[in-house]
């Protein structure tokens, strides 16, 4: 893993370092870095913060709290579709965890596990889409699908084979 880390941060060595030179001693700066450094790896790697932590001095355990705070900020790589999930009060009530556990089912993920093995989708439960008189409702990439049953779900995933 930190083989792979160290690989990774030298692929992007150059890519992270213009992030960090366009945004170090800028005063409430990290956030708008780490967005830059995510956009370049694709996530927020340990290897990769420790080496920000080490560029612009500021404390790995920051960057890590500003990290993992904020929603918007991955720790692990994604799947090329993000599935968003909604679990607003509307979508609650109309069942969305339904949706979601035939979701989870039909992409063979279980536990903890938001990604499936082959990269292809990242599953993200999310508090509202905005989308209320389409409950239950998810978004994949773009595209909002709703009004959703457990039997359409295999149906809209073929769309992205």
């Amino acid at each position: 893993m930190i083989f792979g880390g160290v690989c990774k941060i030298m692929k992007y060595k150059t890519e992270i370092d213009i992030a960090i030179n366009k945004f170090i001693g800028k005063k409430g700066a990290l956030i708008p870095l780490l967005q830059n450094v995510q956009d370049i790896e694709g996530y927020l790697s340990k290897e990769v913060m420790s080496y920000v932590s080490k560029k612009t001095g500021i404390k790995l355990a920051h960057i890590f709290g500003v990290a993992t705070f904020y929603s918007m900020f991955r720790l692990k790589p994604q799947g090329r579709h993000i599935i968003k999930i909604c679990k607003g009060t509307a979508c609650h009530v109309s069942d969305a965890n339904s949706i979601m556990n035939e979701i989870n089912y039909q992409l063979n993920l279980s536990g903890e596990q938001d990604t499936t093995k082959d990269g292809k989708f990242t599953v993200m439960p999310v508090a509202c889409l905005g989308c209320c008189s389409l409950a239950p409702v998810i978004m994949i990439d773009d595209n909002t699908f709703g009004k959703l049953s457990p039997d359409s779900i295999g149906k809209i995933l073929k769309r992205y084979e």
